[in-house]
């Protein structure tokens, strides 16, 4: 997959840009989803609807977390560090944990669950390529393209996700952005000192 430059600056500089990337390469979010009732005081308002930064963060964090988690998966049973195994293990079980409140806030915005990015390098999102070359990889060869695209995800899962709680205008789609960047820059740190990562992460 291509990790173009010109893309990881668009995507540091917050969802609204992001918008037009996903507009440009034919997978822009619904400016008009269905309201959606929330019974919870503490989350929108019933009449509330998703504006299109919302919409876009959802569609987007959902199939990245999605793609994560296969990597995941492939890294807790084949990394050659121990506790790159451990680690794996344990952001696995939290990225799921993530989708079990990222499907219900996509139904509750009236949005599909499907993945609108499917085809498109966006930046952060662990690909088909990646998962391949992961599925082929053996030893330290594979830690390193584990620690390396993991971090990509969580840096890019992390930006776009600070764009949503000061863009964004829903308060559960807010809260739970705030929450994925505390956890991404939990494991980030945590990942920064695992075995292998400084030759990996340069």
């Amino acid at each position: 997959m291509s990790r173009s430059t010109p893309s990881r600056s668009l995507v540091a500089l917050g969802l609204p840009i992001l918008l037009a990337l996903t507009a440009a390469t034919g997978c822009a979010a619904p400016a008009e989803p269905a309201p959606a009732p929330i019974p919870s005081t503490h989350s929108a308002s019933p009449m509330q609807k998703a504006t299109p930064t919302d919409a876009a963060w959802v569609q987007l964090m959902t199939p990245m977390n999605e793609k994560a988690v296969a990597l995941l998966t492939l890294a807790a049973d084949r990394a050659t560090e121990p506790r790159v195994r451990a680690f794996a293990t344990r952001l696995r079980g939290g990225q799921e944990a993530e989708l079990g409140r990222l499907r219900p806030l996509l139904a509750r915005m009236g949005l599909p669950d499907t993945d609108v990015h499917a085809g498109h390098a966006m930046p952060g999102m662990v690909t088909e390529q990646d998962l391949a070359a992961a599925k082929a990889a053996r030893g330290a060869t594979f830690d390193r393209l584990f620690l390396t695209r993991i971090r990509d995800h969580l840096r890019h899962s992390a930006q776009v996700s600070r764009s949503e709680i000061t863009a964004g205008a829903r308060a559960d789609a807010k809260r739970l952005a705030a929450a994925l960047v505390t956890a991404r820059e939990a494991a980030l740190a945590e990942l920064e000192g695992l075995p292998g990562a400084g030759r990996a992460l340069g």
